[in-house]
């Protein structure tokens, strides 16, 4: 039991900056979209057996909270591809790669995607706004 508490304990223990927040956030947003994933498949897997049960599901999330919950999920994919194409970079190209170099490249990591988000963000909020308050259809 000691060794995984050893490894529990040393992977949320606090111990860099950018490098520490760049895994946490990596982490997360693979378990998050991980998550995604596994539902989807489970609620389309419905459709075929259980029909009523797939519009229930359905019905279930068009609720604000499962749209905005969306709306987070996309910023995680996004997260999570650019922080990979940053890791990436970094194992191809080992010579890159220095400490000093680790805090600009997590800032970039979060600029691009804070930028490539925000259109998204925009329209499905757009919808989301419409269909929670506006009664689009």
């Amino acid at each position: 039991m000691s060794p995984l508490r050893t490894v529990i304990t040393g992977s949320v223990r606090y111990r860099g900056r950018e490098g520490q927040l760049a895994f946490i956030l990596h982490r997360l947003s693979g378990l998050g979209t991980l998550l995604f994933l596994a539902l989807h498949i489970l609620d389309t897997s419905t459709v075929y057996f259980f029909p009523a049960l797939y519009k229930e599901a359905l019905a279930l999330y068009r609720h604000p909270l499962f749209m905005l919950g969306e709306i987070f999920l996309v910023a995680a994919v996004i997260y999570h591809g650019t922080n990979g194409l940053r890791i990436a970079l970094f194992d191809l190209f080992p010579r890159l790669w220095r400490a000093e170099r680790e805090k600009p490249s997590v800032y970039t990591t979060l600029a691009v995607t804070v930028v490539l988000w925000l259109p998204a963000a925009f329209i499905m909020g757009r919808s989301l706004i419409g269909h929670t308050f506006l009664g689009w259809e």
